[in-house]
């Protein structure tokens, strides 16, 4: 099975391939190049195909393990980072890692706590890094679980209905499902090529200083 492709996920684990993506993603360092977004969008699509269809899955089931997996994710994350994620962090050698973790500190530095932990739910990598990040920072469990809660709802629910909502617009979505999966798989991964011009971007620019 190819991680990386959220079909494959859904092919072989059906909803509960939905929970495990989504809590390595969000929980552990080792899950950030999982296919969060474009996993939920995916699944949201097969609830409105057929149920003859190779893959057919069920909106209430895959809402359920989608918020299950993103709530509980983020507080293994926040949990591991309090119990020496900078540790962790230091002996990993992933650039993308590093360059997530400089991207939620910038995140933390500028929208303070509530917002930094919601706008990271939609950014790849981000939102692995910046979990333990704020259990490493000593953000207060009260306030990172209640925005991990509100951000987490909103990109679980938001994303998996959006591909829901497209699919049940479109008639015989089965005979699309390849052609709008690789859109949303490239849709997926504009957030992650706008982080690494940003971080090629500030290289340069300590290079030039």
């Amino acid at each position: 099975m190819n991680p990386l492709s959220a079909t494959a996920w859904l092919s072989s684990l059906g909803t509960a391939g939905v929970f495990l993506v989504l809590f390595a993603e969000t929980g552990l360092l080792i899950g950030f190049f999982l296919p969060g977004d474009s996993l939920l969008f995916t699944a949201g699509l097969f609830c409105t195909t057929s149920a003859t269809a190779t893959v057919h899955l069920s909106l209430p089931a895959v809402l359920i393990a989608s918020v299950a997996g993103a709530l509980l994710g983020a507080q293994t994350g926040f949990f591991l980072g309090r119990r020496g994620g900078r540790a962790l962090l230091a002996k990993s050698r992933n650039e993308h890692l590093h360059r997530g973790m400089t991207r939620a500190e910038e995140l933390f530095s500028r929208y303070g706590h509530a917002k930094a932990i919601v706008l990271a739910r939609f950014v790849p990598v981000v939102r692995t890094v910046l979990n333990p990040l704020a259990g490493i920072l000593e953000v207060p469990a009260r306030t990172f679980t209640l925005w991990q809660v509100v951000g987490g709802l909103l990109w679980s629910v938001g994303v998996t209905i959006a591909g829901y909502l497209l699919g049940s617009s479109i008639p015989g979505i089965d005979q699309y499902l390849l052609p709008i999966i690789a859109l949303v798989v490239i849709v997926s991964l504009i957030p992650l090529a706008l982080e690494l011009l940003r971080g090629r971007k500030r290289g340069e620019s300590r290079d030039r200083a």
